[in-house]
């Protein structure tokens, strides 16, 4: 097998993802930390503009979360009890929670075996009578297929709503991610594309929604603190029972820096995944997820397909590797078991990827020789090997650990 391979020391351990904040967003928060505004001010309309510029919308709301933005579309949607909405079930829970928030049904969807999105097909056989909306994931960055989610809303008289937590950057046939669906939640956690430390935002074309949403954010009335005091008014009526969701000027402040470097860090997500795509075509017992057509794809994450993944995610583990597992499947979660009787067999497909998906790291302050040195260390653990460690084999409890070399020797 290969000899050893030349690393710089890395500690902590190379995590899957990670926030990059430079001096231009700290100055951009300090700037918002000395003014009037600290939060309902200002900068909460300007990131708003940003973010509607970037994503080809009309409108943009900006909230605390991802999963607010995912709780108040429900709400603007008017989900109630007794109504259903389809959601793939290869997702983390908040995309299927919001439906349930609102005393509604998830409905659960299976994925596309080659790119594990959401499959119409699958979509097309769950639709009932009570069915109201299908939300669609954009698992790992890459656009769901909109046009036919899109043909079957529109023939049921469905709303279509993008969970796009993963996607912000990523384009289809041209079209920015965020103008595909009627609303798309976004997420901007410090491991997605880019942060406001936590926040969340939805876009839309439809102005009546977005007013909506901008009331429900503030627990339901009519009016802001700034609305009021630009106008010199202290009236302001409860219309509706909403939440108190907003969004920070200075976390504002921070997104529209951060918005501003998302071309270039998108691009750096893609090169790296050429990168991995390269090391890994061909190679046995490692399967790269499928890539659309006309896809732009945003890279927040980076899945391979592997047998015997416990194990694997162990010795990757091992030698400072944070790779994880994107995800088990909502349906097989216990909460949903016994509220909504769900388990094995549901959704085939997702449980199938489910014991096999692995995310290794990406992100954009990720250098050529980081993802080389995953790239070694994936391939020996795939083959059986044992991972060395400056010439040594590497004891399981050294997890975590400074590596400065690794090299495979296959069993």
């Amino acid at each position: 097998m290969a000899g050893a391979s030349q690393l710089p020391p890395r500690s902590p351990a190379l995590p899957y993802g990670r926030q990059w904040i430079d001096e231009d967003d700290i100055a951009a928060v300090v700037d918002v930390l000395r003014s009037d505004w600290l939060t309902t001010g200002p900068r909460v309309a300007e990131f708003e503009g940003a973010l509607a510029a970037a994503t080809g919308a009309r409108e943009a709301v900006a909230v605390s979360s991802g999963t607010a933005a995912l709780h108040l579309t429900m709400l603007a949607l008017r989900i109630r009890p007794g109504d259903e909405v389809i959601v793939p079930t290869l997702t983390f829970a908040a995309s299927a929670n919001c439906v349930v928030y609102c005393g509604g049904t998830p409905v659960f969807a299976d994925v596309d075996a080659e790119t594990l999105l959401i499959d119409p097909a699958d979509v097309a056989r769950r639709i009932t009578s009570r069915t109201r909306a299908i939300v669609a994931v954009d698992f790992a960055g890459q656009p769901c297929d909109y046009a036919a989610l899109r043909a079957l809303a529109d023939h049921h008289g469905l709303a279509l709503v993008a969970d796009a937590c993963h996607s912000l950057g990523a384009a289809e046939r041209g079209r920015p991610t965020g103008s595909l669906a009627d609303l798309t939640c976004f997420s901007l956690h410090p491991v997605k594309n880019i942060t406001t430390g936590e926040g969340g935002a939805i876009t839309t074309d439809d102005e009546l929604l977005a007013r909506r949403l901008r009331s429900l954010r503030n627990h339901g009335v009519t009016s802001d603190r700034r609305e009021r005091e630009e106008t010199g008014a202290w009236f302001y009526e409860l219309v509706e029972l909403g939440f108190n969701y907003r969004l920070t000027d200075f976390q504002c402040a921070l997104g529209q820096s951060q918005l501003r470097k998302l071309p270039a860090w998108i691009e750096r997500r893609q090169e790296l995944a050429r990168l991995y795509d390269t090391a890994f075509a061909g190679r046995p017992g490692i399967g790269r997820l499928a890539v659309r057509p006309d896809i732009s794809h945003a890279y927040h994450l980076y899945v391979v397909r592997v047998a015997e993944r416990d194990r694997v995610y162990g010795a990757l583990r091992d030698v400072g590797i944070g790779a994880n597992v994107h995800y088990i499947p909502v349906h097989l979660h216990p909460y949903y078991r016994d509220r909504f009787g769900t388990g094995e067999g549901l959704c085939p497909v997702a449980e199938a990827a489910y014991a096999e998906i692995l995310s290794l790291p990406l992100f954009p302050q990720m250098e050529d020789e980081d993802a080389a040195f995953v790239v070694e260390a994936l391939n020996a653990a795939v083959a059986g090997g044992a991972l060395l460690v400056a010439g040594a084999a590497l004891p399981a409890a050294a997890t975590g650990a400074t590596v400065l070399a690794v090299r495979a020797e296959a069993a």
